[in-house]
């Protein structure tokens, strides 16, 4: 029988968010790359929520960019709203979100990709991952085989199956083992990736009904506007191309009429009656559980949202569900606004396969086997930002492997794809893991302003970032810290045109010289506020501007976080041979010796994080290493 068979440097399996930024950083870097998707109609598709970014996600997705990837460059094509979530505190929290256009935001990817050189885009199912022993006991992939036989030989894969494996669709009785979408599942590469040893654990996702936009009165509901100035997400993103007119969102709110529907009808839930045993993501629950979690809540948000300029359709955020049809009809129309709401897809639940991250290093390569890696949901975790942010990183360090080089490894006090990764891979996640800024120990460092300052260099080191856009970023670098200079040496005399101007800002007037420096410091003023008072200020473009203001106003606090950052990192360099034995440590309680045997830490910060790992086990550790000069 004739076989196809062909050589690539790399595969990637997948071309969800994360399987584009995986084959796109592997491509870019000259490594002949092969994409496969069950369809190419589904590359960089939305099949939930119809926007980037938001609360810790921004920030992910401002790394990605400042890494070198395309998320935030497609979301600045093809957005229809946006804002600055958490403008009105500090700017640790300040996060960008984006209403997307989703056939846009599609198709904008999908162009991407084709015009990539040294990228292939293949539509095809992989039902087989190839492997050979190699050395130790471990195994080394060597390439992937399709459903249909083919075979293509490679030196490092990437997995990036997102919900698609083993798929399931419910809602009621009603359930069809397909993708999200009504798209085709993966149903063979289960099996192969069990028998290779690989632990695979369900979860559970889920997804609102879309609704016609003309069946819904927007008169009863409070409408939401994106913000006037528009931020980019990208770094090379002209903030000036972005000042596009917006869509409107609209808020309602569910109502006791609705809880009834739901309450009477909870023994139909497949949630609640058992048809759906795998965990479902904690931080974005069904109305269903919303309800009957929080009996004593009265009423839920519910935001109106419009997959795009160019559809009637509408996605109803707040309100996912997998009740049965007739149920979805009766809740969704109880609400102020949809009274007479047509639905043009129902809401579902969906559950897949998906991996005990656990088996990975934190290169996201399989601790197992050589030259796999993996990024994505199919990592346990939830949302497109998350997968970009894994795909990036697991392409990187595919091709870093093919290399011969050392693995990239973000850590923790750098970026939140550091954290990101290193709570995947040292936690036990029994839920889709979500990004939250509250995971991030130092996240006045971990801004999402900051985040070309704090991780360009590394996307440069491996040839995603240009010479001219490093150049840039240098530049800015200097004229932030020039500025910051020129500023302390400003001094400012009392007068009446000064204190009108300290007055209008709601600031005290000054009765003495001061320095410009200390005058920023107030709370209630800022580097641009003060620009009149200043009138030798050179111009500089807002995102220095910016940097300028933040770095006088958290001076204290800035430097406080970097002397804890400098004490983390003594633990973080402090390795742990993949060779040691836990039984010979003696000393070690025994769930601990439990922990360290199944996640293997790769340092002594990560032993610290696994659950069931005392400070004292790590003590017990650090003095076995030392003792047997480790």
């Amino acid at each position: 029988m004739i076989q196809i068979e062909e050589k690539y440097d790399v595969v990637i399996v997948g071309a969800g968010h994360a399987g584009c930024e995986a084959a796109l950083a592997c491509a870019r870097r000259g490594f002949s790359t092969i994409i496969f998707t069950v369809s190419v109609d589904s590359i960089a598709l939305m099949p939930c929520n119809p926007n980037i970014g938001g609360s810790s996600k921004g920030h992910l997705v401002r790394e990605v960019d400042a890494l070198g990837g395309e998320m935030g460059k497609c979301i600045d094509r093809t957005f229809i709203q946006s804002k600055m979530l958490n403008s009105s505190k500090g700017p640790a929290v300040h996060s960008l979100r984006a209403q997307a256009d989703k056939s846009e935001y599609s198709r904008c990817m999908r162009r991407v990709l084709e015009e990539q050189e040294n990228l292939v885009i293949r539509q095809q199912e992989v039902s087989e991952i190839l492997t050979e022993d190699a050395e130790e006991g471990r195994k080394k992939v060597t390439g992937v085989k399709t459903v249909s036989s083919a075979v293509y030989h490679a030196g490092a894969v990437v997995l990036c199956t997102g919900v698609y494996l083993a798929a399931r669709c419910i809602y009621g009785d009603t359930s069809q083992y397909t993708g999200p979408n009504g798209l085709m599942a993966a149903n063979h590469l289960s099996e192969s990736l069990r028998k290779n040893g690989i632990e695979l654990v369900r979860f559970k996702t889920g997804t609102p009904a879309r609704i016609d936009r003309r069946s819904i009165d927007f008169s009863k509901m409070t409408e939401q506007k994106g913000d006037e100035r528009i931020v980019p997400f990208s770094f090379s993103t002209d903030p000036d191309s972005v000042q596009i007119e917006q869509v409107s969102c609209w808020l309602t709110y569910t109502n006791e009429e609705t809880h009834r529907v739901i309450r009477e009808n909870i023994d139909r839930s497949p949630l609640y009656g058992g048809v759906i045993k795998s965990k479902g993501p904690r931080y974005c629950p069904s109305i269903e559980d919303k309800v009957m979690k929080f009996p004593d809540k009265n009423r839920h948000q519910v935001f109106i949202e419009p997959e795009g300029r160019y559809t009637s359709e509408m996605y109803i955020d707040g309100m996912s569900s997998s009740m049965p049809e007739d149920v979805q009809f009766a809740m969704y129309r109880s609400v102020p606004g949809l009274e007479n709401a047509n639905i043009v897809r129902n809401a579902y639940a969906i559950e897949y396969d998906c991996l005990a991250p656990k088996q990975l290093k934190s290169t996201l390569e399989f601790k197992k086997i050589s030259g796999l890696f993996s990024g994505g949901q199919f990592n346990g975790s939830s949302g497109y930002e998350e997968a970009a942010a894994q795909g990036i990183m697991a392409g990187i360090n595919a091709g870093n492997y093919l290399k011969g080089q050392e693995g990239l490894v973000l850590m923790r006090s750098e970026a939140y794809i550091g954290v990101l990764i290193d709570d995947l891979v040292t936690k036990e996640n029994f839920e889709p893991y979500r990004m939250m800024t509250s995971r991030a120990e130092y996240r006045l460092l971990l801004r999402q302003d900051n985040a070309d300052r704090r991780i360009r260099k590394y996307g440069y080191d491996v040839g995603l970032i240009s010479e001219e856009q490093m150049e840039k970023l240098r530049e800015k670098e200097r004229n932030i810290a020039q500025e910051i200079e020129r500023v302390k040496k400003v001094n400012i005399g009392p007068s009446e045109e000064i204190n009108r101007l300290l007055l209008s800002c709601g600031s005290t007037e000054i009765t003495t010289g001061i320095t410009l420096i200390e005058l920023i410091r107030r709370p209630e003023l800022t580097y641009d506020a003060l620009a009149a008072a200043d009138p030798e200020r050179p111009d500089f473009p807002e995102d220095v501007r910016e940097q300028v203001n933040i770095e006088i106003k958290y001076e204290g606090y800035i430097e406080r976080q970097k002397r804890q950052v400098a004490q983390f990192a003594k633990r973080e360099s402090k390795k742990i041979p993949e060779s040691i034995d836990y039984d010979d440590v003696k000393s070690l309680r025994i769930e601990a010796r439990q922990k360290l045997k199944e996640f293997r830490p790769e340092s002594i910060g990560q032993a610290s994080r696994i659950g069931g790992v005392s400070p004292a086990d790590v003590n017990v550790l650090l003095v076995y290493l030392k003792q047997n000069h480790l």
